[in-house]
């Protein structure tokens, strides 16, 4: 198994093969990339206005929602509203440290919405499928 550990700023990748460890790589960790900031422009700037209030989150429909378990990748959505599901099926994939987890159905029902996408993060407790 490869493993990525991150200590004091570096970046350590180690496979472990049957109980012994072997360093393969080590290189400074990455830090955050700010964004560019945009080019100055010549045109005259615009008046102020009142701020537009932000955009209300997205909405959830009623019913149950099978939430993620940890955070992720979401690597495959096996569901669309509508569909027709029974307790075990796979809904999501969710892919954590390198595994792909297999997200189910808790109960039977109708998918109600789906609420996340194909390459989103999500963090545990998401919302990624919601249940009628």
């Amino acid at each position: 198994m490869k493993y990525l550990v991150t200590l004091n700023g570096k970046t350590y990748e180690v496979e472990v093969e049957h109980g012994e460890a072997m360093l393969l790589n080590e290189y400074d960790a990455a830090a955050p990339v700010a964004p560019a900031a945009p080019a100055a422009t010549a045109a005259p700037a615009a008046p102020a206005t009142p701020a537009a209030p932000a955009a209300p989150a997205a909405q959830i429909a009623e019913g149950e929602a099978v939430n993620a378990p940890m955070p992720g990748n979401i690597v495959k959505i096996n569901v669309a509203a509508g569909d027709k599901v029974k307790s075990g099926d796979v809904l999501v994939i969710l892919e954590a440290m390198k595994m792909e987890n297999e997200i189910m159905a808790p109960r039977d029902g109708t998918v109600a919405q789906v609420v996340t996408a194909k390459g989103a993060k999500v963090e545990t407790g998401s919302p990624l499928v919601v249940l009628a």
